[in-house]
């Protein structure tokens, strides 16, 4: 082979080398419980993260890649959390890991990602102290597109004590990270208002029996319950009052709008409220097309998302996580973390157009412009009235 011949030959063999590195997919971890109580939240936020990856691809990915998700259950346990989150990290090699549903995962989980300097945008955990586990460092990792707790909080005491006039109120909430951060942030809610809940009571997930904690409340003579857990044990609390024919306003966090609370708690669930970042109506060409395409690609029963919240926030995480990336012109995290800090680029989400949605100081893209409430209305949620 002559000079020339081989140095053409070098040449084409160095041009498919570094196609085929430019072709290689950008990994992005998609991180949940996609089994047990908590999977309505888990599926519906991986399912419409998917969908928004794959309109992405289909416009031709991200710096000409195409954007794949790796998917992890978590399980909604802490320690399964811990082992995703270091495979994903050292295995997978993602750039960056959307999820997170259940605060105690993401607070013993995430830490990884920040040492590791890689992104988390928590779409679904609401805990308040989750974008703040690391605000003091000089860079902080951890982002989140959903209403926290703290705002969730103040909107529940708002409708009960300033809108609907209640004086008395009583908290329910479970045994896990997530219902006793949001059980503290509803209390701090009260006390600016010098009030205190006449009952405080807690119970553990998978309990089937509310009668002791209801009847407390009841004693204590609440004129309404606030609730912070998920799905299947607020359906016990429902059916709990139901039982005791005792019928007083169920006011909670978001988690009320779950499809394993209505379908369980059936008719006890009517006129039950929750703040809610996205409901599952078309009020907008983009909130259209996103729920027709949603149904079409997984024919959920009945036509309703298990959890529109979730699917809603998990879509609109992929499309900010591509803009910082689009932006940044790379996939290494500091780069990542600087776009998305200073996102140029307005994105049109489900949940909201988001226009520069974070700064250095601000990792909370939602507030409480993007938040409205929810009421349960014949086994799905409407916009409140």
């Amino acid at each position: 082979m002559n000079f020339k011949l081989k140095t053409l030959v070098a040449a084409i063999a160095l041009g498919v080398s570094m196609s085929a590195i430019a072709a290689d997919p950008i990994k992005i971890g998609v991180a949940g419980p996609f089994t047990g109580g908590s999977a309505p939240m888990g599926v519906s936020m991986r399912d419409g993260a998917k969908l928004a990856a794959a309109e992405i691809n289909a416009k031709g990915g991200v710096l000409g890649r195409q954007i794949q998700l790796i998917e992890r259950d978590d399980e909604a346990a802490p320690p399964r959390g811990v082992q995703v989150a270091q495979e994903l990290i050292n295995k997978e090699r993602v750039v960056a890991t959307v999820g997170y549903i259940n605060t105690g995962v993401a607070l013993a989980s995430q830490r990884f990602y920040q040492e590791a300097k890689i992104p988390v945008m928590n779409n679904v955990a609401t805990g308040s102290i989750i974008t703040q586990q690391f605000a003091k460092e000089p860079a902080n990792y951890i982002f989140r597109n959903a209403a926290s707790d703290q705002i969730q909080s103040e909107m529940i005491i708002q409708e009960a004590v300033e809108r609907r006039k209640f004086k008395k109120l009583a908290i329910l909430a479970d045994s896990t990270n997530y219902g006793q951060l949001g059980r503290e942030d509803l209390e701090k809610a009260l006390d600016k208002r010098g009030m205190k809940p006449v009952a405080t009571e807690k119970y553990n997930i998978k309990d089937v029996d509310m009668t002791a904690q209801l009847l407390k409340a009841k004693q204590a003579g609440a004129e309404a319950v606030l609730t912070y857990g998920i799905g299947p044990e607020l359906a016990q609390i429902a059916n709990g009052m139901e039982k005791l024919g005792w019928k007083v306003p169920l006011i909670g966090s978001w988690t009320l709008s779950m499809g394993n609370f209505i379908d369980n708690a059936g008719k006890n669930g009517d006129g039950t409220r929750m703040p809610q970042t996205f409901i599952q109506d078309p009020t907008t060409a983009k909130r259209k097309s996103f729920i027709d395409a949603y149904v079409k690609a997984y024919n959920p029963p009945n036509g309703r998302m298990p959890s529109p919240v979730s699917a809603a926030q998990g879509y609109d995480s992929i499309y900010l996580l591509a803009a910082a990336i689009k932006q940044a012109g790379a996939t290494d995290g500091p780069k990542i973390l600087a776009a998305l800090e200073n996102l140029n680029e307005k994105v049109d989400g489900v949940v909201t157009s988001y226009a520069k949605p974070f700064s250095k100081d601000d990792h909370e893209a939602i507030d409480f412009k993007n938040t409205v409430f929810g009421e349960v209305k014949g086994g799905h949620v409407v916009l409140a009235k």
